[in-house]
């Protein structure tokens, strides 16, 4: 019988693999992005988020009846390595509006997710929060992670679109995976390798350089038209 591809890949040796670090206070290579600090961060954001409960639909927690109870959750999330959160900051304001952490981090096999993302509407209205979710992409694989997953649940599509937009690969879904809420999570997954990295690297950075915006800032090539050409066919995602 022939081996596949696939299983001569899976075979090859890694002898030149040194286990990378775990993400910490150092610099991720985006200004916008901060560890997330109870002090610095929990206000702005409790206010970014009021009166948008359904932003919390897809979050195993949320929403909160008030500032207290919220900064409560930011000081444990403050405290956590795993997941390791980040605030993402208004460029203009530094201001927090949203965060994201780098999760189920595994080092002894190269591997780090993406998730606990929370996007407020002022950063949906800009390319702030895609360049932060590429810098932590970025900062992954320079430092030397094999993989960056993105899971969520399935029926969450602005989340699912994100990732192919980003260049993620959707890789199947997983279903009865858990329990959120009193409600069944079926998860889809995707994923980056480094293999595709060395493709998509150019596609972000085509997409962030600044002559990619018009005068009014807005972009001349999108990022999924950039991501598709540099990994065509591969990014299929549920329907």
């Amino acid at each position: 019988m022939q081996e596949s591809g696939s299983t001569r890949q899976a075979a090859l040796p890694l002898a030149a693999f040194v286990a990378p670090p775990r993400p910490s206070a150092q610099p991720i290579g985006n200004p916008v992005l901060q560890p997330l600090s109870a002090a610095r961060h929990a206000s702005d954001l409790f206010r970014a988020q009021a009166g948008q409960g359904d932003l919390w639909t897809y979050m195993p927690y949320g929403p909160f009846a008030d500032l207290g109870e919220y900064r409560t959750w930011v000081e444990g999330a403050e405290a956590s390595r795993d997941p390791f959160y980040l605030a993402i900051l208004d460029p203009e304001t530094a201001r927090a509006l949203g965060h994201a952490s780098f999760m189920r981090i595994d080092t002894a096999n190269g591997v780090i997710e993406i998730g606990n993302i929370l996007l407020t509407p002022a950063l949906q209205r800009g390319r702030t929060a895609s360049a932060a979710l590429m810098a932590m992409i970025a900062w992954a694989f320079d430092h030397g992670y094999r993989r960056v997953e993105w899971k969520c649940n399935a029926l969450n599509r602005p989340s699912r679109r994100a990732a192919l937009r980003l260049g993620f690969t959707y890789e199947g879904t997983f279903r009865n995976h858990m329990i959120v809420k009193g409600r069944n999570r079926d998860t889809a997954w995707f994923a980056i390798t480094d293999d595709d990295w060395a493709l998509l690297a150019p596609a972000h950075a085509a997409w962030l350089d600044p002559a990619n915006f018009d005068a009014q800032g807005q972009q001349r090539r999108s990022l999924s038209a950039l991501t598709e050409r540099a990994l065509p066919g591969r990014r299929d995602g549920p329907a």
